[in-house]
This record gives structure tokens, C-alpha cells and sequence, in this order.
């Protein structure tokens, strides 16, 4: 196969840029949807095992809750009988021994009743917080299910045009050196719209706007080589390449 022409190189890059840009406009249809999908599934994946970790501290500060009344409920039992057994003891060291029983039961059912009431308190924390992470949970799964669903309708509407497109880019880049593609991706990634092909435009450069010097355009128009503008090293193309019908014979 022959090496292209400068012309038909620039033709072929030409029709690359046209072909990425109309990708480049379903990459700006789908918008940021992509990522806000992937966010929204990560923010639920923290949020469930949040949610986990959550319902376990509610089940422990419950047990906890049990554990401490049911020893309270305990004490309660053998205060009531040590305060029987001391109405039948017949003396003194038997009734000290009783009292001194009495008294830590006493003191046993006082401090475990704040026990209560700060585990209680640690429990309501935890719900509290458990429903607002569910609550969130909700709130977030139905918009993830919303972005999905506008996302997956735009893929519909667009899959087949962009396989499409995307295979006439591969054949568009047949023919075209590599460094001169390199150099190609290079600009389109550097500038937002993805221009790294640009026609002079009433002798300025159509990606930039600086004003093109007459010596430029003249060389861009004769097509001895590859002339990139020189403030944004966009290439430059001439109408003759843009519409090769318009070239004459």
C-alpha cells in the first residue's frame, strides 16, 4: 500500500475528528450519569455495612439492657429474702450478716437502675442512628434506580450509534502514522471539546481563534505538510480538505 498524500492524510484526520466529536456528544449526552451511578453504588455499599455494624450495636445495647434488669430483678428477689430471713434470725452476728446483705442488695439495685438508664440511652443512640442510615439507604436506592434507569434509556437510544461510530473511527485511523495519532490524542485530550482537527475559519484558527499570519494560511492551503496552529497545536485544515469536492481538477 502506498503512502498517503499530505491531502488524504489530512482528509483522513479530518474525518477522525468529525467521527470523535458525534462520540464525544453521546459521552455529553450521558453526562455525568455514568459516575454518579457508580458513586451512588459505592455510597450504598457503605451505607449497608454501616447499617450491619449498626443493627449489631442495637442488638448488643439491647442485651445489655436485659443482662443488667434481669440482675437487677435478681437482687430484688434476694433482698426481699434476706429481708424475711432477718425477721426470723435469733442474733446479733446472724442479724449483721443479713443487714450487711441487705444493704450491698440495696445499693446493688441503685446502681444497677442508672446502668439502665444509661444503657437505654446507649440503645436509643443506636436506633437512632440505625434509622437515619436506613432512611438515607432509601433515599439513595431510589435514586440510584432513577439515574439507572435515565442512563440505561439514553444507552438504548445510543448503543447501536455508538458501536457505529466507534468502528468507523478504527477505520478512520487506518493510514495515519502513529506519532501523528499520538499527537492527535494528545490535543483532544488536552482541550475540553476535543478539537485536535480545526479548519481556518476567516484566518483564524477554528479551535483557538488567534489569528492565523497569511504565510500559515498559505502553507495549510498548499499541503506540503502538516500545519499545526502555533498557540494551541491544533492542526490546521483548508476548505479544499473539509469539502475535496471543491478542489480543482
Amino acid at each position: 500500500m502506498s503512502e498517503l498524500s499530505i491531502s488524504e492524510k489530512l482528509h483522513k484526520m479530518w474525518k477522525l475528528q468529525q467521527v470523535d466529536s458525534q462520540l464525544d456528544e453521546i459521552k455529553i449526552l450521558k453526562g455525568e450519569l455514568p459516575m454518579e451511578v457508580a458513586d451512588l453504588e459505592d455510597e450504598l455499599a457503605g451505607l449497608d455495612t454501616r447499617i450491619k455494624r449498626l443493627k449489631a450495636a442495637v442488638k448488643e445495647a439491647d442485651q445489655e439492657v436485659v443482662r443488667i434488669q434481669t440482675f437487677s430483678k435478681d437482687t430484688d428477689a434476694n433482698l426481699k429474702r434476706y429481708q424475711k430471713q432477718i425477721e426470723e434470725v435469733k442474733n446479733n452476728r446472724e442479724y449483721e450478716a443479713l443487714q450487711r446483705e441487705i444493704d450491698n442488695a440495696k445499693l446493688d439495685i441503685e446502681l444497677a437502675g442508672k446502668k439502665v438508664k444509661e444503657a437505654k440511652g446507649v440503645l436509643d443512640q443506636k436506633k437512632e442512628a440505625l434509622t437515619i442510615a436506613e432512611a438515607r439507604y432509601s433515599t439513595r436506592l431510589k435514586d440510584l434506580e432513577t439515574k439507572k434507569v435515565e442512563l440505561n434509556g439514553i444507552i438504548e437510544k445510543t448503543d447501536k450509534e455508538e458501536a457505529a461510530l466507534k468502528a468507523q473511527s478504527d477505520q478512520a485511523r487506518h493510514g495515519i502514522e502513529e506519532r501523528l495519532l499520538k499527537a492527535y490524542d494528545r490535543t483532544r485530550t488536552t482541550y475540553r471539546n476535543g478539537l485536535a482537527v480545526v479548519t481556518v475559519d476567516r484566518d483564524s484558527c477554528g479551535g483557538c481563534f488567534n489569528r492565523i499570519p497569511p504565510q500559515v494560511k498559505l502553507e495549510v492551503c498548499l499541503h506540503k505538510k502538516i500545519i499545526a496552529c502555533e498557540h494551541c497545536g491544533r492542526i490546521l485544515v483548508d476548505n479544499s480538505i473539509v469539502n475535496p469536492s471543491t478542489v480543482e481538477a
